[in-house]
């Protein structure tokens, strides 16, 4: 049974760092993400990486968040540093065999999710 799930939310002050854990099983993906939807907007994608290691970040955090792949874990990380009160949201992971999952006209696509993680950052 294909199964993503996350951990690792929680909260924290403005400055301070996070690292989310998603646990795949019953597949290796290629193609994976990291997600969130703070209140009141609509889901954006964070981060993916493929297997070839190459990795996009939305321009919010670049230079903050770094994604990463334990492929003999089949786990991704996303290390989060310097949090500011607008990276509240909840976190989702997502994977897919065959496309990098990402958002587009308030939707977002990819086969499989993950039941998210809260990030809270108090200023």
């Amino acid at each position: 049974q294909v199964q993503l799930v996350e951990s690792g939310g929680g909260s924290v002050q403005a400055g301070g760092s996070l690292r989310l854990s998603c646990a795949a099983s019953g597949h290796t993906y290629i193609y994976m993400g990291w997600f969130r939807r703070a209140p009141g907007k609509q889901r954006e994608r964070v981060s993916s990486i493929s297997t070839d290691g190459s990795t996009s970040y939305v321009d919010s955090v670049k230079g903050r968040f770094t994604i990463s792949k334990d492929n003999a874990k089949n786990t991704l990380y996303l290390q989060m540093n310097s949090l500011k009160p607008e990276d509240t949201a909840m976190y989702y992971c997502a994977a897919d065999r065959t496309f990098a999952p990402y958002c587009r006209g308030g939707h977002c696509f990819g086969s499989y999710w993950g039941q998210g993680t809260q990030v809270t950052v108090s200023s």
